[in-house]
């Protein structure tokens, strides 16, 4: 089951994507390449191969993995409060 994204996660992310998209975007492409260069592989070939703007559809996907990445990560925190 994938984590729940709250509208915090999804504000904060989109709020600082679209505050330089272009870096941004720079920044997650290394960051994914890094930590998960498989999704980062798709995301790529998918933007190349559709016949809408590859940048948009590279900026959503990178968007998405963002943002549940920080749901999976406010959720293991919670989890981990009420463990620990």
């Amino acid at each position: 089951m994938l984590p729940f994204i709250s509208e915090e996660i999804r504000e904060r992310i989109t709020n600082e994507a679209l505050e330089d998209v272009s870096g941004w975007s720079k920044r997650m492409i290394h960051q994914i390449k890094e930590n998960n260069p498989e999704v980062n592989s798709a995301i790529i070939e998918a933007a190349n191969r559709t016949n809408f703007d590859p940048k948009a559809i590279a900026l959503g996907a990178y968007l998405t993995y963002i943002m549940l990445e920080g749901a999976d990560v406010s959720e293991n925190a919670a989890i981990d409060e009420l463990i620990g």
